[in-house]
């Protein structure tokens, strides 16, 4: 039988050694603090859906995106508003 040779197994202890000290001394890359986050939708500015500014009856100017509609009135009359406006109104009375 062959008897291990002492100074192959201190080479391969060596060899063992600095191949662990290569491997503990490769850098690892930290992972980045997440980037900001996207703004959620209701972060968002309001985007304009198409609207148009109109000139209301009071002297106003209103900014409405939906069509412009005559409504008769109880004198008999019609009146042109404009419907679905900034501010949380339905409908807005025009001036002719």
């Amino acid at each position: 039988m062959l008897q291990p040779d002492p100074g192959r197994a201190t080479e391969t202890r060596k060899m063992k050694t600095l191949a662990l000290a290569l491997l503990l001394s490769i850098p690892v890359p930290r992972l980045a603090p997440p980037a900001q986050p996207s703004p959620t939708p209701s972060h968002l500015p309001a985007k304009a859906k198409g609207g148009r500014w109109y000139f209301a009856a009071t002297g106003h100017a209103v900014y409405c995106y939906g069509p412009v509609m005559t409504m008769p009135q109880a004198q008999g009359g019609l009146l042109k508003v404009a419907t679905f406006c900034r501010g949380d109104r339905t409908m807005v009375p025009l001036k002719d």
